[in-house]
């Protein structure tokens, strides 16, 4: 069979497969488009999930009539020189608007700023149907209508037009956390009309605009920087987390990225703060030399490599850990929202309803009306009976001094014990609910977290040393680890070519299934190149260690040690969940209980 050339309009066909992969893809490349020209106000419309219409409007830099016939064209753009180790834009391939043109009907309005006019391209099918000139605003307006019509195939493979205006919206929503200081308006026969006003360099409101303002209450600053590679952002505390991944917003050098390596660090960082299915709230931005990550893996760009991966896991998952450790104890504030959501009256139960209608003498309205239970004489047989108290104090005798208010400790002094499990404190400005036993069970775990930190473990000498048949290679990057293995319990050595040899294990762990431990081993280190496969198994051992340890529910307390249970709480990071997840307190400030009152 002999070989021939494509034609232009074909292999474009087959470059959009790849880099439009559905209208979401447009969506992204086009505004990616508009940014890289330096545009303050961005307008999106779209029309049937973005298949019958996707509109992108912007106030940059614009394009004359030589401009927009390049950039129908493939690889033609303005953003790179000759040289892939120096991208600082967005896009720089070409090819988002050819592999448009070539599967949809587009069409390009543009003006420069100092132009008296604009003009207009027009393509479809990857023809050129037209180039005149048109009355356009400075900036561009590129109009995509029919996506997929060359190419009927690949509509079978899209989704609903609600599924597929909602990646529209995903899209959106991470252009608008990546530039604060740019205008974003979302509208169109399918949506409802989203809008995203510039907030300049305040970050933190740009991301309550996006994620909730929920988000700003309960996100930790992250500021952190190893070598070359800076990271800042925000993390949310432990106890604020989602059933997904979806509030994960990862950007490198400003561009929005879905890299495995940076939610696997974003996981790992939360290890023993999160229940398992959920997931927690986080938006870092990366910055780094561009000759230290490629940005060239896929066409879709959102792919990044990183020239050491390992350098950026360890600076992610330790500065998570540092502003966790830092101030990631408190409580989020959905807590108390979901108490008062519990406390407020819901309706009357069918069953409990006043039969017949309404009635003067059942009406919820009529005059009150006081109980014959409530009269003198009932009343006089509590007469002799002392008022009943909540408070947990000891009575102090004239030598004792009185203990310290509450107001010099942010979670304050203990009150009461209800239900022998909880712990009732008295803040400065409301009141603290704490689960005894899972702080307890917090506060264990740390302790034996730290002495894991602070000193070789007892490792048990195997009779018979295990040998473990596994590829040279992984030999070769165990044993480069050795020591580290050494000082959490497990002695190894080269026992051959192709095997290593177990000799002593960690004694925490009991039995020990060598041969499976020491294949995940070697299987993360090829992965990551790390060895925190072990130390995991280790602090498993101790969270479930500390869960067995720790002060049982339905364990009375006196006031001492609630009060120094509630001192520790505060100096101890992650004391805000168990090692399970879970919260270890709530605060409910005195406003909120004002309001279930009707006092405010």
């Amino acid at each position: 069979m002999a070989i021939r050339q494509l034609s232009e309009t074909l292999i474009n066909q087959i470059a959009a497969g790849e880099v439009i992969e559905r209208p979401a893809s447009a969506a992204k490349e086009l505004i990616e488009n508009a940014l890289d020209a330096g545009a303050t106000r961005i307008e999106i419309a779209t029309s049937g999930g973005g298949k019958a219409l996707l509109r992108v409007s912007d106030n940059g830099s614009g394009m004359d009539a030589a401009d927009l016939e390049l950039a129908i064209r493939r690889h033609c753009t303005s953003k790179i020189s000759g040289s892939l180790e120096d991208i600082r834009t967005l896009g720089f391939r070409g090819e988002a608007l050819p592999s448009i043109g070539s599967v949809a009907r587009l069409s390009i309005a543009s003006r420069k700023r100092d132009s008296a006019g604009g003009h207009e391209i027009a393509v479809a099918g990857g023809k050129i149907l037209h180039i005149r000139p048109a009355a356009a605003n400075p900036g561009t307006i590129v109009e995509v209508r029919d996506l997929f019509f060359a190419t009927p195939a690949r509509l079978k493979f899209l989704k609903t037009e609600k599924a597929e205006a909602g990646a529209i919206t995903e899209i959106v929503k991470r252009m608008a956390i990546a530039f604060p200081a740019v205008r974003f308006a979302l509208s169109g026969s399918d949506r409802t009309t989203l809008e995203f006003p510039a907030t300049g360099d305040d970050h933190l409101a740009r991301m309550a605009q996006v994620l909730g303002k929920d988000f700003s209450d309960n996100a930790i600053a992250l500021d952190a920087v190893r070598e070359e590679i800076s990271l800042t952002g925000f993390a949310g505390v432990p106890t604020f987390n989602r059933g997904n991944s979806a509030h994960q917003y990862a950007f490198v050098n400003g561009r929005p990225v879905q890299d495995k390596l940076i939610l696997s660090a974003i996981r790992g960082a939360y290890a023993e703060t999160i229940p398992s299915g959920r997931y927690p709230v986080a938006v870092l931005s990366i910055t780094l030399d561009p000759a230290l990550v490629d940005v060239n893996v896929h066409p879709a760009k959102s792919d990044v490599r990183f020239r050491d991966p390992g350098l950026v896991r360890g600076l992610i998952v330790g500065a998570i850990r540092e502003a966790l450790a830092r101030d990631g104890s408190r409580a989020a504030t959905t807590g108390a929202g979901d108490m008062l959501r519990a406390f407020r009256p819901g309706f009357q139960p069918k069953a409990d309803r006043p039969q017949g209608g309404w009635s003067a003498e059942t009406s919820p309205s009529r005059p009150y009306q006081p109980p014959a239970s409530f009269g003198e004489r009932p009343q006089a047989a509590f007469d002799g009976l002392s008022m009943p108290t909540a408070r947990a104090e000891p009575q102090l005798s004239p030598q004792r001094a009185a203990p310290e208010p509450a107001a010099r400790y942010p979670l304050g002094a203990a009150r009461a014990q209800i239900h022998a499990n909880y712990i009732v404190a008295q803040t400065e400005d409301g009141l603290v609910i704490v689960d005894q036993h899972a702080a307890h069970e917090r506060l264990v775990f740390e302790a034996m977290r730290k002495a894991l930190q602070s000193k070789r473990l007892a490792s048990q000498v195997l009779l018979i040393p295990e040998i473990v048949d596994i590829p040279e290679e992984d030999c070769d990057r165990l044993m480069l680890h050795a020591t580290e293995f050494a000082e959490l319990g497990l002695a190894i050595e080269r026992f051959g070519p192709g095997a290593i040899a177990v000799r002593e294990t960690p004694a925490m762990l009991g039995e020990v299934d060598a041969h499976g431990l020491i294949r995940q081993l070697a299987d993360e280190i090829a992965e990551w190149d790390t060895a925190s496969g072990l130390s995991a198994k280790l602090e498993y051992v101790a969270a479930t260690m500390a869960c067995h340890g720790s002060v049982r529910s339905g364990r009375r307390l006196r006031p001492e040690e609630m009060n120094a249970l509630l001192r520790e709480m505060e100096v101890t990071p992650g004391s805000g969940q168990c090692n399970h997840g879970r919260p270890t307190y709530i605060e409910l400030k005195l406003s909120d209980i004002e309001r279930l009152f009707g006092r405010s």
